[in-house]
């Protein structure tokens, strides 16, 4: 049996997605009768049929339920290799670092001194991105190393735990439940995560929750509070705008915390709110000498920030 050609995933796959063949086509920018062909031919290549066909609509078969999982992996694990190729031909190669704005645990600073003084530094080019972004950046091939806060998928990945620490209710400073100096998640009931998944349970989806525009609201969110039309991604200085309106609250670092002290937020310890572990992550394969010099870098500023560590502040106004 001959080898399969990327051509033939990307078509399944946009069939497989559309379940339309005029749709899939359109997408590809070719014409109908070319990709009927095509799939057809991958099934024979097969030996299996993929798509049930009718006058009125296309499904997928068991089989091609299976091939479209493993169509889009392959398909992925192309597109990354041809951007570490082309990374890594660049004449000034450089070492691509994920992370989400301000979550680092105030580590970066040292780390990237304690990295340009190893043999196999190399000039340092950061991602910076939104939550749960950092992670897919390594396994597309975009970013070489990660720092990033637990939990998230870390398939495919090595990871090392660099530092502990508490987490923090960011919340508008007029706000009732500010005038408390602890709260627990129950208390918490009604307000949402920037992401609209329901703070009382720590950003996991609630099953009494109703979607609204694709993002879950509690029932119960208080009346006249500012919501977030947009669908977009919230920056960090977005997301502390509508805090101080009242629109959501967050969870955040104490190191976040320390950095972010305005007048109209406050910041207050949820007894029952697990910590926050910044991670270093890294594709289990990688041979890069500059990965293993960052890792060494910032391992170490990790354990000399704990050692020299005075215990966090437990609320912040």
């Amino acid at each position: 049996m001959s080898e399969l050609e990327v051509r033939q995933l990307r078509y399944f796959v946009a069939v497989a997605e559309e379940l339309h063949f005029g749709r899939a086509a359109e997408r590809l920018g070719m014409a109908q009768p070319p990709l009927s062909r095509a799939i057809r031919e991958l099934e024979r290549h097969l030996g299996v049929r993929l798509l049930e066909r009718t006058t009125r609509q296309v499904a997928l078969t068991p089989a091609g339920e299976v091939f479209l999982h493993d169509a889009r992996t392959a398909l992925d694990a192309v597109t990354a290799a041809a951007r570490r190729a082309r990374h890594a031909g660049q004449p000034a190669p450089s070492l691509r670092v994920a992370l989400k704005a301000d979550f680092d645990a105030g580590l970066l600073p040292g780390i990237l001194a304690t990295f340009q003084r190893e043999d196999a530094a190399l000039p340092v080019e950061l991602l910076l991105g939104g939550r749960g972004e950092q992670a897919p950046a390594l396994r597309d091939g975009r970013a070489d190393v990660a720092l990033l806060p637990t939990p998230f998928d870390d398939h495919g990945l090595d990871v090392e735990p660099l530092v502990t620490e508490p987490r923090l209710l960011a919340l508008a400073a007029d706000d009732p439940l500010a005038a408390r100096s602890s709260l627990c998640l129950a208390d918490l009931v009604g307000r949402s995560l920037p992401d609209g998944t329901p703070a009382d349970r720590d950003g996991r989806p609630s099953t009494t929750a109703r979607a609204q525009n694709g993002r879950e609201r509690s029932p119960s969110a208080p009346r006249g509070r500012v919501i977030e039309a947009q669908s977009t991604p919230l920056d960090l200085a977005k997301i502390f705008n509508l805090i101080e309106l009242g629109s959501i609250v967050m969870f955040v670092p104490v190191s976040v915390a320390a950095r972010h002290r305005r007048l109209g937020i406050a910041y207050r310890t949820v007894s029952d709110l697990p910590p926050s572990t910044l991670s270093l992550a890294w594709l289990q394969d990688s041979r890069s000498p500059a990965v293993a010099a960052f890792l060494r870098a910032a391992t170490a500023v990790a354990k000399a920030a704990q050692a020299d560590a005075e215990p966090p502040q437990r609320a912040m106004m």
